[in-house]
C-alpha cells in the first residue's frame, strides 16, 4: 500500500500536538505546509495506520467543537478522549484561547 507523503506530514504534525491540548484542522494543515486544505486533514486522519498511534482526537474544528454528529459514538469517544487529558468543554465547545497548541512551524515543515 502507498502512502501519501502529504498525509505523512499530516500525521508528524498531530503527532506533535502535546497531551492536553487541541488544534483545528486548519492550523495542522498550515503547520503541514498545505494552506487551506483543512479537508486533508480529516481525509489524512481517516487513512492514519493504527500502529501509528495518532492522537486524532486532539484535532477539532475552528469554532472549537468536535466534527463528527454530536449524538454519535465517535464524538463520545473523541470528548471523552479529551476529558480524559483535562480538556474543559463548555455548551459542546473547548475555548481555542486556552488550550490550543500554538505548534512549531518551521520544524514541522521539515520534519518530514
Amino acid at each position: 500500500m502507498s502512502v501519501n507523503p502529504r498525509h505523512k506530514k499530516i500525521w508528524a504534525v498531530v503527532m506533535s500536538i502535546p497531551r492536553g491540548s487541541v488544534s483545528t484542522y486548519g492550523d495542522v494543515a498550515r503547520f503541514a505546509g498545505y494552506l487551506r486544505c483543512a479537508r486533508m486533514v480529516g481525509s489524512a486522519l481517516r487513512t492514519a495506520p493504527k500502529e501509528l498511534k495518532v492522537p486524532w482526537h486532539r484535532v477539532i474544528n475552528s469554532q472549537g467543537k468536535i466534527s463528527f454528529p454530536s449524538a454519535g459514538e465517535q464524538a463520545r469517544i473523541q470528548k471523552r478522549l479529551l476529558e480524559d487529558e483535562g480538556i474543559v468543554f463548555l455548551s459542546g465547545t473547548v475555548n481555542l484561547k486556552n488550550y490550543a497548541w500554538q505548534g512549531d512551524l518551521d520544524s514541522n515543515l521539515w520534519r518530514m
